[in-house]
């Protein structure tokens, strides 16, 4: 009889071998009074598992040893709040007191405008309590790399951005930029995912929108760099047809690559469980196909 072959479990792209969860299991035995975060910390120090920015991958890390959990291939201990998940408890943010009557004018009208970068300044409390206020899909904390921004004019707020990681699997994506798998594991963060656009309700600006579009584009690429130490050649994002058409990406020259399959990343049969979006893209870099397709050594 042949030998029984372990299996290889993956996770967001790692593969992790029986003798990597062997090493788990062994830090949780030597650690027994650690949290799962201090354990996720004392993982990532000992495999060097660090973000391009040298900061260490504690978010990616505790989903791993979360998964190794439920797979029973590891015994964490239990979490603090017994039975509830990383981040369920999280404070929702507050709302944001500001002026709310109606603004009418031109775009020419509001220049200068602003665009600030407001992750880790004192004014991430804003976004956070505008977009959970006045987007259709509130506010949801972002993991891994992301950075938030609030649109000013004459110090009054007229929209909010926010930028994180792309998904790792997106057909439609996949299929424009025409990469491998293997160039796509590689150069995944190279790629920006919208994940919150909104122009606040009392903004009667026409075609603010594309034009802040078209304005993020180049300030986002410069932003990420600074913070995360990597480049972005590709912006993307979805666009519920139920409620848009996608008019202003449109017009700020995104491009529409197709629809999503309806199905999440943990799906497990091909039947759509959600909603079918529209997936809108936008080159930072005329070469975007080049450098997505090619390896990177930084």
């Amino acid at each position: 009889m042949l030998p029984l072959v372990q299996p290889i479990i993956r996770y967001r792209g790692r593969t992790i071998s029986e003798q990597e969860v062997s090493f788990i299991r062994s830090l949780i035995a030597a650690n027994p009074k650690a949290t799962r975060r201090r354990l996720s910390l004392a993982l990532c120090e000992a495999w060097n598992w660090r973000q391009p920015n040298g900061q260490l991958c504690d978010a990616i890390c505790r989903g791993l040893l979360l998964a190794l959990h439920r797979s029973a291939a590891i015994q964490l201990p239990a979490p603090r709040s017994a039975g509830a998940p990383h981040g369920v408890h999280r404070n929702r943010p507050q709302p944001v007191l500001i002026d709310q009557s109606p603004l009418v004018a031109s775009v020419k009208d509001l220049q200068p405008l602003q665009i600030l970068q407001v992750r880790r300044t004192s004014l991430e409390a804003m976004y956070n309590g505008l977009v959970e206020q006045f987007h259709y899909l509130r506010y949801c904390h972002p993991v891994g790399e992301h950075l938030k921004y609030v649109v000013f004019s004459c110090a009054r707020p007229l929209a909010c951005f926010a930028f994180s990681s792309a998904p790792r699997h997106l057909g439609c994506r996949d299929r424009y930029i025409g990469w491998t798998a293997e160039q796509r594991k590689a150069n995944i963060r190279l790629i920006a995912y919208n994940t919150r656009f909104l122009v606040l309700p009392w903004v009667q600006v026409h075609c603010l929108a594309s034009h802040l579009l078209s304005r993020i584009a180049g300030v986002v690429g410069d932003d990420w760099q600074r913070v995360y130490h990597h480049p972005l050649y590709f912006l993307e994002t979805f666009v519920d047809p139920a409620r848009f058409v996608g008019t202003s990406y449109r017009a700020a020259n995104w491009t529409y690559m197709g629809p999503t399959t309806g199905r999440g990343k943990d799906a497990t049969t091909y039947r759509p469980t959600r909603s079918i979006k529209a997936v809108w893209g936008y080159p930072l870099d005329r070469r975007f196909r080049q450098y997505l397709c090619g390896v990177q050594t930084g």
